[in-house]
């Protein structure tokens, strides 16, 4: 017996209409947005049951990219195929990718007018979300001491070599690592098998795009170079290789657009900011920095153009590994090596933390204060993230006019 009735096949539309609606409700980040999924399609609509949403989830946590926006573009492909996947990806990240990149367009053009201190605030907030961010992480990523040695090793080398292919030569070692050092039980338990409709073969079609997109798109960038060609190739590369959730690119795009000098690092940081007190995936932070980059064909379109390059490997990875998850989540040896990589990610979010986060947004003491009252908000106070930006760029605002 099924542990979900039947439900009618939903139409392109009514997929699109009921990812708007989380699009736009989905404060929290990945974590509260899983928790929306579950409401919404586990207990609500019952399109699958409560096991095999746990597959889902932890199927999109093995993959590098956004956990939560992937299991949005599983969920959207399960009921329509490739044009379900769209519109899920389309209604859920529609409403935050236009408010971001509204406001790369009015910093850009209204920046002498702003006051300094509300972006200074919106940094602030930026260096509270990422603290608590590395502390849950490191909590439930690096629980013994072998995977918080990897941790520190990687936060070493990434600060010494601050550069995005530093931090995937760290990555590629970690799971390496990972494989030598762990040995995880492999997964035997009966379970409901995820609703998927994409062959094999169609899988390792869309696998094999996705590596080739990885090997192409630097090559390509050196060939026929081109603002909009590095554009691409910057935001493939960092959607294809953060592992550990929408926080962990923070260090992969700072270190693609701030050295370039496509972004400066204020303008980077209070983007980074103001995407906390925004509903829907943090990767829509892309569509901010694509709007904000003076190179870009225009602002519009360069958010448009980062918006599609970092989200591309996610609708890859899903197509593909959707048919082979199966096997996938009970391999040892993928377990062990994906252990070590999520330690190192914590290591690479450790290193964000002091460069650029606290580096460029704590000047002094009031910056400190403010910085750990915004810390204390979010980690004890329970406060929403949306709200702690907003009262910081409040604070900075009116310490701008003060002082």
């Amino acid at each position: 017996m099924p542990d979900t009735p039947a439900q009618p096949t939903p139409s392109t539309f009514s997929i699109f209409r009921i990812f708007l609606a989380l699009g736009l409700t989905s404060f929290g980040g990945p974590v509260a947005h899983l928790g929306y999924f579950r409401n919404e399609f586990v207990t609500r609509r019952q399109w699958l049951s409560e096991r095999s949403y746990a597959d889902l989830v932890a199927l999109c946590q093995f993959l590098p990219g956004p956990a939560s926006s992937q299991v949005g573009l599983a969920l959207g492909m399960s009921q329509a195929g490739y044009r379900g996947a769209a519109a899920a990806w389309l209604g859920f990240t529609l409403p935050s990718a236009l408010v971001l990149m509204a406001l790369a367009v009015g910093i850009a053009g209204f920046g002498q007018q702003l006051n300094a201190g509300l972006l200074s605030g919106l940094k602030i907030a930026a260096v509270a979300v990422v603290a608590q961010a590395v502390w849950g992480m490191a909590r439930n990523l690096c629980p013994d001491t072998p995977r918080v040695t990897l941790m520190t090793i990687a936060t070493c080398l990434v600060l010494a070599s601050p550069s995005a292919w530093g931090q995937v030569v760290v990555i590629l070692v970690a799971g390496l690592t990972g494989l030598w050092l762990f040995k995880p039980a492999a997964d035997n338990e009966n379970h409901d098998v995820i609703p998927v409709t994409i062959s094999r073969r169609v899988g390792v079609f869309w696998l094999l795009m996705f590596f080739a997109l990885l090997i192409a798109l630097p090559l390509l960038a050196t060939v026929w170079p081109s603002q909009g060609m590095a554009m691409v190739d910057a935001f493939y590369r960092a959607g294809s290789l953060v592992f550990g959730g929408g926080h962990v690119v923070l260090p992969l795009l700072q270190a693609e657009v701030v050295p370039t000098g496509w972004v400066d690092n204020d303008m980077f940081l209070a983007g980074y900011g103001a995407a906390q007190a925004v509903p829907g995936p943090l990767f829509t932070f892309a569509a901010f920095l694509g709007s904000a980059m003076n190179q870009a064909p225009t602002a519009w379109l360069g958010g448009l153009i980062c918006l599609l390059a970092i989200f591309a490997p996610s609708f890859l990875l899903i197509a593909g590994a959707l048919p082979f998850w199966e096997q996938l989540r009970r391999n040892s040896r993928m377990q062990a090596a994906l252990m070590g990589v999520n330690a190192a990610v914590v290591g690479l979010l450790l290193a964000a933390l002091y460069d650029p986060v606290w580096t460029s947004a704590i000047t002094d003491s009031l910056d400190f204060a403010l910085a750990v009252l915004a810390l204390v908000a979010l980690t004890f106070w329970r406060l929403p993230s949306w709200l702690v930006v907003l009262l910081c760029a409040v604070a900075g605002w009116v310490s701008g006019l003060l002082f």
